[in-house]
């Protein structure tokens, strides 16, 4: 089999299988991530933002080689979820830079295009770090160079590149000790092989076949109990917005209601004239996306797996949240219908802040954060998430808390988006950098000036996370087995232990010094208020030149968050 070139056509369908392939190995790409926290992460964030590109993409119409090329620029780009998902749009950015000017693409182009997206890439990240998804990407484009050179066909291009890509992906553990230590390769790497594997394979014909290549790591995925199993008739929760190529009539929008509840249930179907918000539990996201694609584009794609142990909690809120969601949706079109809503004061200075918590979130509020973007750790919002809360503030200049380090890469994409205001991204990497910022700001200063003190200041705040691991690992030496309580700072691991107070205690040692002066405990929404004020009173005796503040945080995942200033 030979192939030589490739037009706007088969680069599209070449793209596609890539993110299925992606999309399909997502669960064991999150299996891949170092710390055992109960979150997402790496998996999730690259799907997500290559199924925005492939939203838009499947709505092409015989496109041209620049209008696919802007697709997939631009729809990955506010797709862009978490450090691994804005890297991925970074590369994907690079690489359709050089393909829009042509109309067929060989195997030189080609290789020009994967140098220019791992510039691209490399520069979007401060401080790059081998070892990792940039690491892959590189030595495969130094191969597509290499391999351009000798051959013509891209049939012998594309297996000289996977190959290589598999090579440097074993080769993470030997760039990065705590990969090694782990056992596990890197998880942004494998989630860039994957792309190619389905590129590659689609080449061969292969569409739906899963790459032969075995991958092995030393803890297995977590198994969750039969009961729980029986409990969960359907295991994804499906959620996405149809952004309509034109208004849906009344016998299609009962036809898709119809065809949601023969493939699912907890189904929330909110159609306007240009969007249809779905909200879905089934067994074939798939197959709900493929029929949503009939009616338009994709956007905010998300796919929880149900079935996962530490998802269980999600399950169960999810038909509150749908119903929730519903009721936001109908009360906000009731108010638009009505012209009931406010008009909004015009300032100079707004905030935008990422959370998640009842209790954070009001905390934000009352510090006058203007949008509270509902996310962090278990679910990154996208680039194009916090583009939308930027736009809603009536303000010349908006200030962004990404509040996870995760977050900050894609907060960091928003003031090339954005048009009428400025965005000023202040890297804060947790809840209380978030809260330490508002409470440091001065309105009377410049912009500029607040952005060098706040961001100055975010050294001065110690930060603690208190959750639970999700299989057995090991961490810098230290052994740790499923369901153990695990003590996250701000430079990794601070502690662990079976017993929560054990754990507290191991972590408040390594962030309390001498000249510390205040505590400030956020407690989760697993923990009962009399549990938390205890765990208070226990602190303020141990360390009692500290002023112990408590607050209901409200916070899913994390049972404490905790700073020391």
């Amino acid at each position: 089999m030979e192939l030589y070139t490739i037009d706007a056509g088969l680069l599209a369908q070449l793209f596609l299988s890539g993110a299925a392939r992606l999309e399909s190995q997502k669960e064991y790409i999150n299996e891949l991530n170092v710390f055992p926290v109960p979150d997402g992460d790496t998996g999730t964030n690259m799907t997500m933002t290559i199924m925005s590109a492939a939203g838009e993409v499947s709505a092409l119409q015989q496109p041209s080689m620049k209008e696919l090329a802007k697709a997939i620029s631009s729809g990955s780009l506010r797709g862009a979820r978490g450090n691994s998902g804005v890297i991925l749009s970074q590369l994907l950015r690079g690489f359709s830079r050089t393909v829009q000017d042509h109309d067929e693409l060989d195997v030189k182009i080609i290789a020009e295009a994967f140098g220019k997206a791992v510039e691209t890439a490399y520069k979007a990240v401060m401080k790059p770090k081998e070892g990792t998804i940039l690491t892959v990407a590189r030595e495969a484009a130094e191969e597509a160079a290499r391999a351009a050179k000798e051959t013509t066909d891209f049939i012998v291009l594309g297996d000289c590149v996977l190959k290589k890509a598999k090579e440097a992906l074993d080769r993470t553990p030997e760039l990065l000790p705590v990969l090694k230590e782990a056992g596990v390769v890197d998880s942004g790497g494998t989630g860039l092989y994957m792309v190619l594997s389905g590129v590659y394979d689609r080449m061969l014909g292969k569409e739906e076949e899963v790459s032969s290549v075995e991958f092995k790591k030393s803890s297995a995925p977590v198994k969750i109990t039969a009961e729980t199993e029986a409990e969960i008739k359907f295991g994804y929760c499906t959620e996405f917005i149809i952004v309509l190529n034109r208004p849906l009539n009344d016998k299609e929008i009962e036809d898709f209601k119809e065809f949601l509840n023969g493939i699912g249930d907890s189904i929330v179907f909110v159609p306007d004239d240009e969007i249809i918000k779905v909200h879905v539990h089934t067994n074939e996201p798939g197959t709900v996306l493929q029929k949503a694609l009939a009616h338009g584009s994709l956007s905010k794609i998300k796919i929880d797996n149900m079935r996962e142990e530490h998802q269980e909690k999600l399950f169960k809120d999810s038909e509150k949240l749908a119903a929730q969601q519903k009721a936001d949706e109908e009360a906000k079109k009731q108010q638009e219908e009505a012209g009931e809503e406010a008009p909004k004061e015009h300032k100079k200075f707004g905030f935008v802040s990422v959370a998640a918590g009842d209790g954070i979130n009001q905390i934000f509020k009352d510090l006058g954060v203007d949008e509270v973007i509902s996310g962090g750790q278990t679910m990154n919002p996208s680039t194009n998430d916090i583009l939308e809360a930027v736009e809603k503030v009536d303000a010349d200049i908006v200030f962004i808390l990404p509040n996870n380090k995760n977050i900050i890469l894609a907060a960091n994409q928003v003031p090339e988006l954005l048009e009428g205001k400025t965005a000023v991204v202040i890297p804060t990497k947790t809840i209380p950098q978030g809260i330490s910022a508002l409470i440091n700001f001065v309105p009377e200063e410049s912009a500029e000036e607040n952005e060098n003190h706040i961001t100055e200041g975010l050294s001065m705040i110690k930060s603690g996370e208190l959750t639970y691991a999700v299989r057995d690992t090991s961490i810098d030496g230290v052994e740790i087995k499923t369901g153990d309580y695990m003590a996250l700072g701000d430079d990794g691991l601070l502690g662990v232990s079976p017993e929560m107070d054990g754990v507290i205690d191991q972590m408040l040692s390594k962030m309390v010094e001498p000249d510390s002066e205040i505590i400030t405990l956020y407690y989760g929404k697993d923990v009962a208020e009399e549990d938390a004020e205890k765990v208070r009173s226990r602190v303020s005796s141990r360390y009692p030149s500290c002023e112990v503040e408590l607050y209901n945080g409200g916070q899913p995942i994390y049972y404490y968050l905790l700073s020391v200033e």
